[in-house]
């Protein structure tokens, strides 16, 4: 199933984006397009991520909307 996500997930753009006020700023607005679409794709900006990573931002995003995350790749994720 993963595989067809990520295929999926090529496609979509990038509709959230992390910025300096850090992932809680995010989590309603997420969780409220987690419930309208498969995938949502989530940009870190340099601001976000400090010394954290982008996978490690990622899964703790993913952890407080109890989404899958299906993949990181450069600055961005995309969450399911």
């Amino acid at each position: 199933m993963s595989d067809e996500l990520r295929e999926e997930a090529h496609d979509v753009e990038v509709t959230v984006w992390v910025g300096k006020n850090g992932i809680e700023a995010v989590v309603d607005e997420l969780q409220d397009q987690l419930r309208n679409e498969t995938l949502v794709k989530v940009k870190f900006l340099r601001s976000a991520r400090g010394t954290d990573d982008t996978e490690t931002l990622a899964g703790e995003l993913a952890d407080r909307v109890n989404a899958e995350l299906i993949e990181t790749r450069g600055h961005t994720a995309v969450l399911h």
